[in-house]
């Protein structure tokens, strides 16, 4: 593996030490395949992250852990990556594990195995289930939450829209694009105990009065789950004419928009979370009314910041002020979003 850079900083990088690091840059036995990539990877993280950081000052290594499907996680990636020159005169170098399947234990194994390394703390997205809250308990760095809270957990702050008033949101713009017309509404949500989205879902049914709702899970991992759900749906219940999707599975929007084209349905209103270039698209298409938005750069900047704050490298107290939505329409839709 031909790269630029020292052991001590791929060992640094991987959290890895430097003779395993040496082992696996060499060819040499007794190294699994897992720790090849890990160090592989790291070398990558490096080559995309060294124009962007100052060598010379306090060094932070963060790590990001997000249970998601690769459209989210990689939009989590790029945001963060893209607000690392706005963090000196602190460098701020990131490991980034994204875990796309929806197992629990992958996120517990990741938190454990970076409780044994070396990082200066982390910022998490994962489900508010036990296990993962006593996985995050046992690390003894700054925590914060990332767009879904861990409330049981220690972490320092959260960061990330406030989800209840999303949903809230979410519920008037059905309502006023409705406004007299009947019609039932389907409310899509992801498998698992993400707390964000039980908050959407609560400030939803809270605010949508006088209409029907059904649900339909969606799945991180299959992305025929929630066209299989749709067309088992409209095929008993014909009045469905809006869509509140509160997280976009393996499928994402496109699933819900092609299941309804499948049945030869169309729809009055149909908003959706998260201003990635899938949602953008349909957005541009008149095939989503609105999207909710939140600047996401500034959720991955107010987290750094609050570890570094923990870690008493910046001054002040750390507070957690959930991002404002954003309601966004094909008049407004911004040309490039992170």
């Amino acid at each position: 593996m031909k790269h630029p850079f020292r052991i001590r900083e791929i060992a640094a990088q991987a959290g890895l030490s430097e003779a395993t690091v040496d082992r696996a840059l060499h060819g040499r036995g007794g190294v699994r395949e897992s720790t090849v990539r890990e160090v592989r990877q790291a070398i990558d993280d490096l080559d995309r992250q060294r124009s962007q950081v100052r060598l010379g000052a306090r060094t932070f290594m963060i790590d990001v852990i997000v249970q998601a499907p690769p459209r989210f996680s990689g939009t989590v990636r790029a945001a963060l990556e893209a607000e690392l020159p706005a963090l000196r005169p602190a460098a701020v170098r990131c490991r980034f594990h994204l875990l796309d399947g929806p197992s629990a234990g992958d996120v517990v194994a990741v938190l454990d195995r970076v409780r044994r390394g070396r990082s200066h703390g982390v910022i998490l997205k994962a489900p508010d289930v036990p296990e993962v809250v006593a996985a995050a308990s046992r690390l003894d760095v700054p925590l914060v939450t990332l767009v879904t809270d861990l409330p049981g957990s220690p972490r320092v702050a959260y960061v990330g829209l406030d989800n209840v008033a999303a949903g809230t949101t979410a519920a008037y713009l059905v309502q006023q694009w409705l406004a007299d017309r009947a019609g039932d509404v389907l409310v899509v949500r992801g498998h698992g105990s993400f707390r964000g989205e039980d908050e959407r879902e609560r400030g939803f049914r809270a605010e949508m009065r006088a209409r029907r709702l059904f649900e339909v899970v969606d799945a991180e991992d299959r992305p025929d789950a929630v066209r299989d759900g749709i067309r088992e749906l409209l095929s008993v219940h014909s009045t469905v004419r809006a869509i509140y999707s509160l997280y976009a599975g393996a499928g994402g929007s496109d699933a819900v928009v092609a299941a309804f084209a499948a049945q030869g349905r169309t729809y009055d209103v149909f908003v959706a979370h998260d201003l990635d270039p899938s949602n953008t698209a349909l957005l541009r298409d008149r095939k989503l009314s609105a999207v909710l938005h939140h600047d996401l750069r500034t959720d991955m900047r107010r987290a750094c910041h609050a570890i570094m704050q923990a870690q008493g490298a910046l001054p002040g107290p750390i507070r957690t002020n959930p991002s404002a939505v954003q309601v966004i329409t094909p008049h407004n839709a911004p040309p490039v979003v992170f």
